[in-house]
Parts: C-alpha cells; structure tokens; sequence
C-alpha cells in the first residue's frame, strides 16, 4: 500500500493499516461511524479542487433557505446539488482522506510550490499588508505565509462563524504583533469586505486564496470574483491566488476517481445530506459516482447517475430518475497558464506572476494593480 493510501485510512479510521482492494461504500460508511468522524477537528469548508472552499459551509446557512436551494437544484431540467452540500462533517473527513491520496495531486503539489517559492513571493510583497485569507478553514496555510511577510493585519473570511472565532484566535496567539480578525462572510456571491480593511494606501490589502477553488465558479463568475477583488484591494494591493492547469486528461480523473473509492463515497454523501436537510429519501447505494474531463468547456464534471429508474421524495415534491439519469455535483474548471493570465487581465490586474512546478501541473498567480 502507498504512502498515500495509508494516511488516507488513517484519517478514515485510526490505526487501519489495509482495505480490500476494491472497497464498496459500506466499508468506507462503517469506518466513519466510528472514531474517524470526530478526527475531521474543526467543521471547515473544503472543495474538490483542494481546501479551501468559495467560502460557504453546508451546515451554517439557515435551514429554510438551503431546503429550498437543494429542492430549486432537483427540480431543475439537468438536476444539479451545489458542491457545498458535498461538505457536512462527514464529507469533511472523507475530503481530508482524499487530499492523501497518490491520485489527487493539487495540495501536496501546491504546497510544494508554496515551499520552493515563497521567499521569491514574499519578497514581491508590499510592507505593513494586510492579509486577506478567504475561504480561510483552519488558517494553516496562512500560519505557514504570516511567519515569511510583512503583515500588520489578519482577516480571516468563512462562512462557518463558530469555527472561525476558534481558529483565527489561536493564529492571533501564534502571533501577537498580527491584528486577527475573524470576518463571517459568504464571498461566492457579491464580496465586499472594505468595512473590514482599514487604511489600503498605507496598509495595501494581499487577498489570498489558494487551494484551486476558484475552479468551482465557471470563467464569468470566476472573473467576476477576481474583480471584486481588484476594486477593493486599491492601487497597491494584490491577489495571491491558486489554479488547477490542465494536463493530460487521465491524470485529471484520476483525482476524481481513486481506486480506494473515497472520492465515490464522497460524492454520493451528498445524498445523505439531501435526506437530512430536504427529508429526501434518496438512497445513495442506488447512484453510481461518474466523473470525467469535458475538453470542451475545459472541466471536470463529478456527477451522481441513477442505476435504475428510482422515485425520489421530498415534502409534497418528488421526482422521477430514469436509469442513467445524471445529478451534477460539481464542476471544476482546469486552465492553461495563459487563460488565467486573460481572466486576471480581464478583472483588472496588470501586473502577474506565475509559479508553477516542474510538471506544469499546477499554477500559483500573484497578480496586481
């Protein structure tokens, strides 16, 4: 067994050491039943495209308003669930097991980026900035950037109020001379944090959002977001950002599609997510996990299919899946380095960077004004 795969289980389940080779959903259910659910530490919003997520957390939002999110999405003509129902406390834990595994590439090659480079960036930093961290989980990776810049102030951005307090106080303790400030905000819709910045012409704001999560917004709305951004950072900020590039397209579904079957695990607890907030009766053991790259539209397509004609319920609603019928779960957007440049171009950043590794799997952005 790989390296990978052992600290996948162990994630899973503590001390498991073996897993039949071509594991059924149940195998991976009865492990998280046990000690492993409560090993995913703080509920932090994670996505597919690696940690840390646009900024929502399934569990926080009120619960009227996500019933009615989830019913919208089933009833829809291609039915479709928003990836940030994939994250409950469960999908947590299984999204952490995945990020261990040899097939999914982007954290550990992002944080080899990070560890070969961040002097360099650092380097092209402003003084006395202040660091936007959105999508922010549990801070590590911010813990790892304060220790190199230049950073007067802390803004830590999620959805998930509870465990942000938590994790942002424990950053202000690891440094004192940092103003942390935990900022409860949902940024995948319209982002505006300038009530939170404070004077960006002596202070210029660094927004950093790592992870490749701006893969799970199509262009328009990701560059719509690298706009926002733009206008609030000033004429001195800037945008520390991560993307997934595209490569050969059996390296990209293999990340979505591990042999261990986690991913599929994954994405079919979302099923469970659906019966316990919309009172569905979705049986997830019915739905196969498909996923592949659509050269096209240039992304992963993660979908639930039916393997036979089912009835699905829910309040006075229901819905009819033929057999093959597919749900959307998410979808993540894989760019060459010069389609990303064009976005930053076209959000309004004319100065950018870019760091990759040596596969040219992986894209780190430092764009400014």
């Amino acid at each position: 067994m790989s390296d990978g795969r052992g600290r996948a289980l162990r994630l899973l389940r503590p001390g498991a050491d073996t897993l039949p080779l071509s594991p059924k959903e149940p195998i991976l259910t009865t492990m998280l039943r046990g000690p492993a659910h409560r090993m995913a530490g703080n509920d932090t919003a994670f996505s597919m495209e690696g940690a840390p997520s646009p900024g929502r957390r399934a569990d926080t939002a009120p619960l009227d308003n996500r019933a009615a999110e989830l019913a919208a999405g089933l009833r829809d003509a291609q039915a479709h669930i928003d990836p940030k129902f994939l994250y409950d406390a469960q999908g947590c834990v299984l999204f952490n097991a995945i990020c261990e595994l040899e097939e999914y590439y982007p954290t550990r090659t992002e944080r080899a980026i990070f560890e070969a480079h961040r002097p360099a960036i650092a380097r092209s930093l402003p003084r006395r900035i202040q660091w936007v961290d959105l999508g922010c989980g549990d801070c590590a990776k911010s813990r790892s950037w304060l220790a190199h810049v230049d950073a007067c102030r802390y803004l830590g951005v999620d959805i998930a109020a509870d465990c942000l307090r938590h994790e942002v106080a424990a950053l202000g303790r690891k440094f004192p001379q940092i103003a942390c400030v935990a900022v409860e905000a949902d940024f995948s819709g319209d982002l505006d944090l300038r009530r939170h910045l404070v004077d960006i012409e002596e202070h210029p704001p660094v927004f950093f959002y790592p992870g490749s999560s701006i893969g799970n917004f199509d262009p328009e709305r990701a560059v719509a977001l690298m706009a926002a951004i733009c206008r609030q950072a000033g004429p001195r900020g800037s945008l520390l950002i991560s993307a997934d590039l595209r490569k050969d397209r059996r390296v990209m579904e293999r990340a979505y599609a591990d042999d261990l079957g986690v991913t599929a695990a994954f994405n079919r607890n979302v099923l469970r997510v659906c019966n316990r907030v919309l009172g569905s009766d979705f049986q997830p053991a019915e739905f196969d996990h498909e996923s592949r790259f659509d050269d096209g539209h240039g992304r992963i397509e993660m979908r639930l299919r039916a393997r036979q004609r089912q009835r699905v319920c829910w309040g006075t609603s229901e819905r009819i899946f033929e057999a093959g019928e597919d749900i959307v779960t998410e979808h993540s957007y894989k760019y060459t380095p010069a389609q990303f440049d064009a976005m930053l171009a076209q959000a309004g950043f004319s100065v950018r960077n870019m760091w990759t590794d040596p596969r040219s799997w992986f894209g780190v952005f430092l764009a400014q004004r």
